[in-house]
Parts: C-alpha cells; structure tokens; sequence
C-alpha cells in the first residue's frame, strides 16, 4: 500500500504536470472503487484549472477555483502522466485530458482507492478526525506524551492510529522505534516525555529521508509503460525478522501486532 512519502513523492511529482492546466474532459472508464467515484466530477472539473495540490495525511487534494479533487490511492492505486498514444491498460480506470492533450491517469487494479469531488470549501469525514501532519510543529513531543497519558495500548500501534497522528504507517514506525530505542510492545502511556522527544525526532526523520529517497515502493508516474521504477531506502529492521541487528549484531525479533509484522531489536530497544 502506498504510504505518506510515496503518496508525497507523487503530489510533488505530478504538480508541475497539471498545475495551470485547463481540464478538456474527464473520462471515468470505472466508476467502481472503494466508494463510488463521484457522479459530478466530469461536470464540474471540465473547463476548471488546477491552482495547486495539497496533500493531507494519505489524500491528495487537488485544488480548483470551484472545489477540490480528493484522491486516495488505496493499496494498488497509481497516478502517471500519460499522452494520447500511449496504450490503455486493463485496470487504467480514470482520465483527465488536459486542454493541451497531456493527459493524468489513475491506474487501480485492486479497485480500493477512491475519488471524491468536494465542492467550494467543504471538507470530507474522512479528513475531519484526522491526528496533526507528522512533519508539522503541532507533532511534537508534548503533544504525544499528553495524548498518551491512560492510553492502553502498544506504543506501536499508537502511533499507528491516524487519529493520533497521520502517515506514521507500519514500516516507517518499525523503523523509527528502533531508531529510538524503544520496544514496539511497550505501553504507549508507560513512554517518558524525553523518549517521546527522540521518537518525534526519529519518525520525522525516517520519513524525510524515504520522501527523499521516493518512498519505499513507489511505481513511476511519469514511464511511458507505466512499469513499476522502485525506489528502495536501507530499512534496518523491517523485513528482517531473524537477521542480525546492524546496531549490535544480535538477532532482530519478529512478533504480530495488530495483524501487522514487528521487528525490533531485544539488545537495543527498551
């Protein structure tokens, strides 16, 4: 599943592709995806001109004068840039042909994404109970330690839960728990302010370095044969149930939680 920088990296990727752009016409091939795709959506984006995309947890928000475009890429969802000539796929569901012909395309064979249209400015009750951005000021130290507080849960899937903060999925909060120290099992509300100093500072950390990287398992938006182009960062424990720790050299531990794989360190984390 695409994750925060992957979802990241493709806003980025894609703006200056269709920022300033007039929309010529929107061709919905299959309407059928997590939710259906909304009815309106060729109506009102045609002739509209996207002024920017912005990016809230893992939805893309593509913003016009009149509403926005609210993208989720669920797990196999892909968006490219494409031309006329280029071939449709079988799973190649949604067009928007630009008024210079160019074209963005969402690819989705699993079907679990989603595309809403919002109009004016009003927002969607999936964003509306969403945790602060993790690389924004208001994720800090303080707040997580104060949410925390009686919460009986892992500090793993804690900071898992998009109501507490959003984008922190599973690989990048194996990595930043061992980064900081910290068993994944121990209690979220048993966690010192000062280690929830250094794990802020490690998942903002872990999640620049793979936006810089391109994420973890991003296919390229822009091939013309819309084949998969994997970025791959080092990861130091996840998927590394069993090998040895590149901290210490003792082997990594494997558990189940929340019917998603741990690995952590027994020797580094505490």
């Amino acid at each position: 599943m695409p994750e925060l920088p992957e979802v990241e990296t493709t806003r980025r990727g894609i703006e200056p592709h269709v920022v300033g752009k007039s929309v010529k016409n929107v061709l919905v091939r299959q309407a059928s995806l997590r939710w259906p795709v909304s009815p309106e959506l060729g109506q009102v984006l045609t002739g509209q001109m996207f002024s920017g995309i912005d990016r809230r947890a893992k939805y893309l928000l593509f913003k016009t004068p009149v509403g926005k475009m609210m993208v989720h890429l669920g797990m196999s969802g892909s968006l490219r840039i494409a031309s006329p000539d280029h071939v449709l796929k079988k799973h190649d569901h949604i067009d928007l042909v630009f008024s210079d012909d160019t074209i963005l395309r969402y690819h989705d064979p699993r079907r679990f994404g989603s595309v809403f249209w919002l109009p004016g400015e009003s927002s969607h009750e999936l964003l509306d109970h969403l945790g602060p951005e993790p690389l924004s000021s208001e994720f800090n130290a303080r707040y997580l330690y104060d949410v925390s507080r009686k919460r009986k849960v892992s500090v793993k899937l804690f900071i898992m839960n998009s109501k507490v903060v959003v984008g922190v999925g599973n690989i990048y909060a194996n990595e930043a728990l061992h980064s900081a120290g910290i068993r994944p099992d121990r209690l979220a509300s048993r966690i010192s302010l000062p280690r929830y100093e250094k794990l802020v500072e490690e998942i903002k950390a872990v999640l620049m370095r793979s936006i810089k990287s391109g994420g973890t398992t991003l296919r390229d938006f822009v091939r013309e044969d819309g084949s998969p182009g994997y970025f791959k960062q080092k990861l130091n424990v996840y998927g590394r149930g069993n090998e040895a720790c590149r901290q210490c050299g003792k082997d990594l531990k494997e558990i189940r939680q929340g019917n998603r794989s741990t690995v952590f360190c027994p020797a580094c984390q505490k």
